[in-house]
């Protein structure tokens, strides 16, 4: 099955951000495209602001001034919702609350045929609720894009419960035609990207609410050590902070208040204070003319130790051993099964994040998980009051001089990226043993909509499959609100490895 004919044409109902990107996407696609919008003189603003943005693009020579000149000519504004009663294709960009989309859906229902696809925008509330107001629900599917539409490549594919397996297929190949990367999902909170994505958001919170570091850092930590594009702070400063404490509080709601979403009161006081991020000039950071910039906080430099001894092959952070190796430092490796450790030459270890704290061992800095240590430009430690100062400046010292900036943090578990990663790996587990989408599905949704470097199940393969449960469950020994307890799913995943691997040896 393909997706609409071109000679069907597309309506495009709300004309705020959202929906005059999805008309310039139908639109650029080769469709006659609908505006509407229930405020007068909304639509044809609207239209203004999509021209403008095509005359852009032939700017930019991305797009052919002939074809700039067909689309605007398929661009109508709609003034009444019976202009739509030919339509093949019905998308709502409306606000999001249930009752207005129901009522919408329900009075273009009266309007267009009985084949007319409905596709609904949301990003947080339910196809299926929506879908529950219209006499015929099996053809409302969910088409979630993401902002800006005309230049982010996915778009989530969602089916409500009564949605026909027709519909989704044509929505699914319709947004493939129209140049996009469709992954399909159920209809669960969150789809796949806002469920999957919300521990990247509070574990970066909670890091700071805990006082292990400032939002500065741990972006920077972030950005130049787990390779994400953006840190947590700066990302929600640029979403707005209502919109996405919003996000998180729906799906916190829509899962009975599960404690792995709790939302976080930081933030919360933040939107209560009116620092939205950007929008209104300040938000974790400030915006205004003339504010001084964060910085992160980087250690002054230290002398590298003279040689360190490698116990194991240090799991994710293996790496490492030939990088100091290169850096002109020996390394002695010890005979041991499962180290993962370097001891110093003061006699204190450095060993990688693994859910516990410094303050628990005699001397030892824990050093936080990078997606690629060799490309990596920070790296965090975190140590208690009781590691030896020698040992933190050895541990210092030798990332130094492996070229990298050294933020230390406080003694927090599972650090930075290490648990951002583990907790994200989790919740695309246990999405995918619920039946919400496939690894492939999921892989390609957080890459494509929200561009993490690595899709969770890549780095489940890349990390191994007993790291990010290992992990957890360390930290929730530590934490037993059951916010870091791991799935069910991962368990399964984790000792289902064991086995496999034990059978073949």
């Amino acid at each position: 099955m393909t997706g609409l004919d071109l000679s069907s044409p597309v309506a495009v109902v709300g004309t705020g951000t959202m929906g005059q990107g999805i008309a310039q996407v139908a639109l650029v696609a080769g469709h006659r495209v609908r505006l509407y919008d229930t405020v007068p003189g909304r639509a044809e603003e609207a239209a203004a602001a999509i021209g403008a943005r095509l005359d852009r693009l032939v700017e930019k020579e991305r797009l052919a001034a002939s074809d700039r000149d067909a689309a605007r000519a398929r661009l109508l504004p709609a003034h009444h919702l019976a202009d739509l009663a030919d339509c093949a294709l019905v998308v709502e960009a409306v606000l999001e609350r249930l009752d207005v989309k129901q009522e919408l859906f329900r009075a273009v229902e009266d309007v267009v045929d009985e084949d007319c696809l409905l596709a609904t925008n949301t990003s947080s509330l339910s196809v299926t609720a929506i879908g529950g107001a219209l006499r015929n629900p099996g053809r409302l599917v969910g088409l979630h894009f993401f902002n800006p539409a005309p230049l982010l490549p996915l778009v989530e594919v969602v089916s409500g419960f009564a949605t026909d397996v027709t519909s989704a297929t044509r929505a699914y190949e319709m947004a493939r035609a129209w140049g996009k990367t469709p992954v399909a999902c159920a209809d669960t909170p969150g789809f796949i990207v806002n469920r999957i994505a919300r521990p990247f958001y509070a574990e970066a919170f909670a890091v700071y609410e805990a006082q292990g570091a400032d939002p500065a850092t741990i972006d920077a930590v972030l950005r130049e050590s787990g390779g994400f594009r953006m840190g947590a702070f700066e990302l929600t400063d640029l979403i707005g902070q209502d919109v996405n404490e919003s996000v998180t509080h729906s799906v916190w709601r829509s899962f009975f208040q599960d404690v792995r979403f709790t939302p976080s009161l930081a933030q919360q006081r933040l939107v209560e204070s009116g620092r939205l991020g950007r929008k209104t000039g300040q938000g974790w950071y400030d915006y205004q003319d003339g504010a001084e910039r964060s910085e992160p906080h980087t250690a002054e430099d230290a002398r590298p130790p003279a040689y360190v001894v490698a116990e194991g092959d240090l799991g994710p952070a293996s790496e490492l051993l030939a990088l100091i190796g290169e850096a002109g430092i020996p390394v002695r490796a010890e005979d041991e099964d499962h180290g993962t450790r370097l001891v110093l030459p003061s006699g204190g270890q450095l060993a990688l994040a693994d859910g516990q704290t410094s303050v628990e061992f005699r001397d030892v800095v824990y050093f936080d998980l990078a997606l690629d240590y060799r490309k990596a430009t920070r790296v965090a430690l975190s140590a208690s009051q009781d590691t030896a100062p020698q040992t933190l400046a050895e541990a210092v010292g030798l990332f130094q001089a492996l070229g990298k900036k050294v933020s230390v943090i406080g003694d927090v578990p599972g650090m930075i990226v290490a648990r951002t990663v583990a907790r994200i790996v989790d919740l695309a587990h246990d999405a995918v043993a619920k039946g919400v989408a496939t690894e492939e599905d999921v892989d390609t949704a957080m890459r494509q909509g929200v561009n993490y470097p690595l899709g969770p199940f890549e780095w489940s393969r890349r990390l191994g499959k007993e790291w990010a449960y290992d992990l957890l469950d360390d930290l929730h020994l530590r934490d037993p609100s059951g916010r870091y307890a791991p799935s069910l799913a991962l368990y399964r995943h984790r000792y289902a490895s064991d086995k496999r691997e034990g059978s073949s040896s």
